[in-house]
């Protein structure tokens, strides 16, 4: 059997999401508690994306292969009494046939908010800038970015891409309140390249960079020449798009950021 996991968490003590060896990741966490459930059996999950150290998911899907079947609402139920407190399964679905978390995804969309004075009470979930940002020209710089396809000069260095082309479909600045808040959907993202995106836009926000300079930036596939990666925990994956012959709709939860 398979069922598909939504989950959301706070990425503050994890280094991303992906397994590694000597540090704590959301999915280590949560395969060591599934293995529990398993008689200590060892268990696979499947996530929609890799997010990095720091970075927080209001929306998150991943799939699990299990050789009985499972009652969905007592999973859950489990799964919630033995993950920590900044992890949480909000709802288990089973889904057929080839479905897989990361494969099957249509698009995904991350959100970033900064905040533009300190507050510390969103310290964890934003990033602090105190700079004064141009909007509408930041908002220019998204225009020019959804004319590209290749963005190698925001991918981290040394990353293994097979490509380094996504297909962004929507990009935008808004100010809510004390924040400014970025919003991105493409049907993949390369390492690192959202906080990269973030921190050459911001450069275009200060005046530092032009627009024409911002479009030179994109055309070089350098990442020498784009600017710098803003922090992880401003960072949120927001929501993941899959067929509806997958999975059916999940009702959204609150906004992971208040009033944003």
């Amino acid at each position: 059997m398979k069922y598909a996991l939504l989950l959301h968490y706070n990425g503050g003590n994890y280094h991303g999401w992906q397994v590694q060896k000597a540090a704590v990741s959301v999915q280590g966490t949560l395969e060591d508690r599934l293995s529990q459930l398993h008689g200590n059996r060892p268990v696979r999950v499947h996530g929609c994306g890799r997010t990095d150290t720091g970075v927080h998911a209001k929306y998150f899907v991943a799939h699990v292969e299990v050789e009985n079947q499972m009652d969905c609402s007592l999973l859950r139920f489990k799964l919630n009494n033995m993950l920590p407190a900044d992890v949480a399964v909000y709802k288990v679905v089973p889904v057929y046939g080839d479905f897989h978390a990361r494969f099957s995804a249509l698009s995904r969309s991350y959100t970033y908010y900064i905040s533009r004075e300190k507050n510390a009470y969103l310290a964890p979930f934003t990033a602090y800038y105190k700079d004064d940002f141009h909007v509408d020209q930041m908002n220019a710089a998204c225009r020019v970015l959804l004319q590209h396809k290749d963005f190698a000069s925001f991918c981290k260095a040394g990353a293994q891409n097979k490509t380094t082309l996504c297909s962004v479909e929507h990009a935008h600045w808004r100010t809510c309140d004390n924040l400014l808040v970025f919003e991105i959907t493409a049907d993949r993202f390369l390492r690192n390249m959202v906080r990269a995106v973030v921190g050459t836009m911001l450069e275009v926000g200060t005046g530092r960079l032009s627009i024409t300079e911002f479009n030179n930036v994109i055309l070089a596939k350098d990442r020498r020449k784009a600017g710098y990666s803003v922090p992880g925990r401003g960072l949120h994956l927001s929501h993941v798009e899959y067929p509806a012959a997958y999975l059916p709709a999940f009702k959204p939860i609150p906004n992971t950021v208040p009033h944003a």
